[in-house]
């Protein structure tokens, strides 16, 4: 099974190859240019250095929301591409499971958060069990992705009473105000766990396809969560408007 895994959800663009169990190829960059800029030239330059067969593709995974609006449409866009020319599926991974998948086998609850803007997080709580094997972990929700403000995500750990490590964008931007709303014992995932990786994308893409949860390109929609600030906009602009009509009648 080989499986070329995307994940431009959030501040960083990333790109890996995975075959079977053995990630062949990853890069990542985080550095002043747009994931449309970025994207296609490091699948381009996989391709050259793992000497990839595109055709040779199995599935395409792609870190499937919530995230940046115009990070998962390029996604999806390049996604949905290889996808129709291939004759390939698609492996959505939910954006936040992904990056809780970086944290594998940790004993304590993992909360990873984006910064949602208008003092929100995209965020959610995991866990990782042993499996009866004892050979590996599978990953367990807690609480799903969704979009809410730092203090209610910090309210439901506490009342959880365990243990959390925290990760993600959404860190920095809030990391005083969780010092002053914690009540349990955290910790923040170091720099080379603490972002997006496509690496995760596809390993947790690989258990996902093995379990048959894959989709055609036709099929796939990003996650967004909740609307875009354009939407927003407009939605409160058509309030406004049709509160002055009324008011003119009156």
């Amino acid at each position: 099974m080989k499986i070329l895994a995307l994940d431009s959800s959030g501040l960083v663009a990333s790109v890996a190859v995975m075959e079977d169990d053995i990630l062949t190829a990853e890069y990542n960059i985080q550095y002043k240019k747009t994931h449309s800029q970025t994207l296609v030239p490091m699948m381009n330059e996989i391709r050259k250095m793992a000497e990839l067969d595109v055709s040779s593709l199995d599935a395409v995974a792609l870190a499937a929301g919530p995230g940046s609006f115009t990070g998962l449409r390029i996604g999806s866009a390049t996604a949905k591409g290889l996808g129709l020319a291939l004759d390939i599926p698609l492996i959505e991974v939910p954006t936040l499971e992904g990056l809780a998948y970086n944290m594998y086998g940790a004993g304590d609850y993992v909360c990873p958060m984006m910064d949602a803007r208008r003092g929100q997080v995209y965020t959610g709580i995991y866990k990782f069990v042993k499996e009866e094997s004892g050979t590996g972990y599978k990953m367990e929700t807690v609480k799903g992705q969704c979009a809410v403000s730092i203090e209610e995500i910090a309210g439901m750990l506490n009342e959880m009473g365990h243990e959390v490590i925290f990760l993600g964008d959404g860190v920095p931007v809030f990391q005083d105000r969780l010092g002053e709303l914690m009540e349990v014992g955290y910790s923040f995932a170091p720099a080379h766990m603490n972002r997006q990786r496509a690496a995760s994308i596809a390993a947790l893409g690989g258990a996902y396809y093995r379990l048959g949860k894959k989709v055609s390109a036709e099929e796939h929609v990003p996650i967004y969560l909740r609307p875009s600030q354009a939407e927003r906009e407009r939605k409160e602009k058509e309030a406004k408007m049709g509160s002055d009509a009324m008011k003119e009648r009156a």
